[in-house]
Formats: C-alpha cells, sequence, structure tokens
C-alpha cells in the first residue's frame, strides 16, 4: 500500500474522542483538554457527547462505539497526565512527537511557549491532522502555545527519521525532550529497535525520552482479537505488533544510552490521579516510561 492508498490513523481519532470525552470529567486540575473536540468532526463527536452525558445508545455497532470511547477516555486520562507532568518537568527548547495522531499539547501546554515542537507522524495521518487544525481554526483561532510546531511527515517503518528531522531543523547537539505515545504496539520489535537507534543519535546529554508501551496481556489481546474478527472497532485493521515486558525495555532503552527513572502501569497512575475506583484492570497492561540519556563516558 502506497502513501496515497493508506488511511490516515484510526486510533488517532479515538484516543482524541477518550479526551474530549473526559474534559473536565476526570481528574479535575491535573487533566485538561479542550482542543481536543475542536478536532474532531460533528459525527465523531456524537458519542463523545454520548458518554458525556451517560447515555448510552441503542443498537449494538453504536453502543460498542460508545464503550470504545468511554474506556479511552479512561486509559487517555491516566496516561495523559503521567506524560503531561514528565514534559513539565523536563522541558527543554526542543520536543519531538513521534507518531503525533491528534496530540494537542502544542495548543494547550503553556509550559511549551519556549520550545519548538516537531510533530512526526506518518505522512497520510499528518494531512488529516492538518485539515483537521484548518476546518478547526475555521470556528475560532486556533492559535500554537508552543513557540513552533513543525510538521515532519515519516512513515517510520520504512523512512529515515534522522533525515526528515535534519530537513525540518531539529539541532541533534542540544537537549531534546522525545515523547513516543501510543506508537510502540503498532511496530513490530525491529522497528522499535530501529526508531530508537536513530533517536539515540540525535539524543544529546540532559534528553528525556517518555514513552507509552503495552506489556503482555492475554485478556487486552483477547478483547483486542475480539474486535478484530468482529469488525467492531473503527481500529480494528491496526493491530498490535509488539509488546513489551518492563525489564526488556528497560534493557532495550540501556543498550542505546537510555537509562530509566520510572516506569508505571496506566492502572496505578489513574487510582494515583484519583481515577474511578473500579478503574478497568486492563489499564494494567498499559505503560509510561521517562529514561534519561546517560552521559557518556
Amino acid at each position: 500500500m502506497d502513501d496515497n492508498e493508506r488511511a490516515a490513523s484510526r486510533t488517532a481519532v479515538l484516543v482524541c474522542q477518550g479526551r474530549a470525552a473526559a474534559d473536565g470529567r476526570a481528574a479535575v486540575g491535573r487533566f485538561a483538554d479542550p482542543v481536543a473536540v475542536r478536532l474532531l468532526r460533528a459525527a465523531e463527536r456524537t458519542p463523545v457527547a454520548e458518554v458525556r452525558a451517560g447515555t448510552p445508545p441503542q443498537g449494538w455497532q453504536a453502543r460498542t462505539v460508545y464503550e470504545g470511547v468511554r474506556a479511552c477516555a479512561e486509559i487517555a486520562v491516566a496516561r495523559t497526565v503521567a506524560i503531561d507532568e514528565a514534559l513539565r518537568a523536563r522541558a527543554s527548547g526542543q520536543l519531538v512527537i513521534l507518531g503525533a495522531g491528534l496530540d494537542t499539547r502544542a495548543w494547550r501546554l503553556s509550559e511549551l511557549a519556549r520550545t519548538d515542537v516537531w510533530e512526526v507522524d506518518h505522512p497520510a495521518s499528518q494531512r488529516d491532522k492538518r485539515a483537521r487544525l484548518d476546518e478547526a481554526a475555521q470556528g475560532g483561532a486556533l492559535p500554537a502555545l508552543a513557540r513552533s510546531v513543525r510538521f515532519t511527515p515519516v512513515d517510520l517503518a520504512v523512512d529515515d527519521l534522522g533525515a526528515a528531522l535534519d530537513a525540518a531543523g531539529h539541532d541533534p547537539s542540544a537537549p531534546t525532550t522525545w515523547l513516543w505515545e501510543g506508537v510502540v504496539p503498532y511496530l513490530t520489535r525491529d522497528q522499535v529497535r530501529a526508531t530508537l537507534a536513530a533517536l539515540a543519535t540525535r539524543t544529546a546529554p540532559g534528553s528525556t525520552l517518555v514513552v507509552n508501551y503495552q506489556a503482555p496481556s492475554a485478556k487486552a489481546t483477547a478483547g483486542r482479537l475480539l474486535t478484530r474478527v468482529l469488525g467492531s472497532s473503527l481500529t480494528a485493521g491496526e493491530p498490535w505488533r509488539s509488546l513489551w515486558k518492563p525489564h526488556r525495555m528497560a534493557a532495550l532503552l540501556a543498550a542505546h544510552g537510555l537509562r530509566v527513572t520510572s516506569d508505571d502501569d496506566l492502572l496505578t497512575l489513574a487510582h494515583a490521579y484519583g481515577g474511578p475506583a473500579g478503574a478497568r484492570t486492563s489499564l494494567a497492561s498499559g505503560r509510561v516510561a521517562v529514561a534519561e540519556r546517560v552521559p557518556l563516558a
């Protein structure tokens, strides 16, 4: 499938719907994303409104979409809070978001006022996001809060990440905060290793990597397999390709000069951030790790 045939990521839309559904409703004071709903189109906002109102629709297909958005909202809060707080604590002049999807941080985090942001994503998904930003701006100004936003189209499965960032003006000699959220499971192990290798060559002392990944879970894997078989999810055609146990992820990062300073599962984070007591146990397989560049000997 060539670039023109590949569709934009549906997972990115679902994650955006989850953030929009949770805005102002969960982890108040620590989580907010008023920009997310502006990136959604009319039909995509319908299940968001239903989740916010707590009114499940009739019919199994509509109900499946509703439940998907509701579950994603729970995941998004824990994941977003952990990542946002890591970025605030480690703000640098350069932030590279790998697989940016419909990320809104450059438009909602005032802490990025002195930061240049590179949004790296597959060309098809990036075109879709830029079109959504243009549509949102027609309904009122949507200025970026970051110093700059540089859209950098890259297919991590085949393209040279370093060359693309060079062309987009990234400075490999300066500290960089790398954010890799919601991407690792969709890459093969070889693609994950190749991306880390390219990233490591551009990671100066003082740099940080924040990575979200998925640990093996029979329950989570079975659930995703079921949605693929039934075709009941918009993301059913975007399967997981690699899962990582925490010690293996730590070893992989260490092999590329990155030392893990924290690694928490989303269920623990959800409870820490005041999430619902009955938070889904499936959150336990999602993880957010923070790693620092090890000084060169």
